[in-house]
């Protein structure tokens, strides 16, 4: 399994200002945005609440510790914390135990970057014992190393996790590539410094500069990933 920040080791890919490519998980490798709503919503209809749609554009994308609360205070539910976030893991694990459909363009990407080498790493807000459980399906090979909600000091929309990335591959953050869904995912990858692609799952992302928007993971393959680092320069 990888680990979160192995020792920095200084590394380039050969004839590219590109260094590495950081991706975020749910939404943008595998399409798994609307299985935590519905675990969500299965969890408080229990406690007996209704969530209301509109609530889904507040949660998604964010840390687990933001997402939980805020329902929590929304809905006056009669649970703590720290007891929603087992309920809410739990349930996403049953739920990705069924189905765990990828993003499309998600494999072909991943083996992409790997024949050439190029340094990768998983960015997730999602908790350790998740990503450890999607990543079976992904495939843990594409990825030097990998970094879970709960092991930041701050996760997103703070820069830390993809700083922590660039860190643990010994690469400039500001020649990372970020592969993201959700405005809280690209604040954080913005943060750090970082050129962003989004592709974006639930809610409409606009273009800005160090940042350009595509309709999938189809349209994103290394070329294009360069050309972004060549554009920038």
């Amino acid at each position: 399994m990888t680990s979160t920040i192995p020792a920095p080791v200084t590394r380039t890919a050969e004839g590219s200002a590109l260094q590495a490519v950081l991706l975020d998980m749910d939404g943008t490798l595998v399409d798994t945005e609307g299985f935590w709503w519905d675990v969500e919503a299965e969890v408080f209809a229990g406690l007996g609440h209704t969530l209301d749609d509109s609530w889904r554009h507040v949660v998604v994308g964010g840390p687990m510790s933001r997402s939980a609360g805020f329902l929590i205070e929304a809905t006056g539910a009669d649970i703590t914390l720290a007891e929603l976030t087992v309920l809410l893991n739990q349930g996403f694990e049953e739920r990705i135990g069924r189905s765990l459909p990828l993003m499309p363009g998600a494999t072909r990407l991943l083996a992409e970057l790997a024949a050439h080498e190029i340094p990768t790493a998983l960015v997730s807000a999602s908790h350790r014992r998740i990503i450890d459980r999607v990543l079976t399906s992904l495939g843990p090979q594409y990825f030097a190393l990998t970094v879970a909600g709960d092991e930041v000091p701050r996760t997103k929309p703070h820069p830390d996790p993809y700083l922590a990335a660039a860190a643990g591959l010994g690469v400039d953050p500001a020649r990372c590539a970020v592969v993201e869904d959700t405005a809280t995912g690209v604040a954080a990858a913005e943060a750090a410094g970082c050129q962003v692609v989004v592709v974006p799952s639930v809610a409409t992302i606009s273009p800005a500069p160090r940042r350009t928007v595509v309709g999938s993971l189809e349209e994103v393959d290394l070329a294009f990933l360069r050309g972004l680092m060549t554009q920038m320069r």
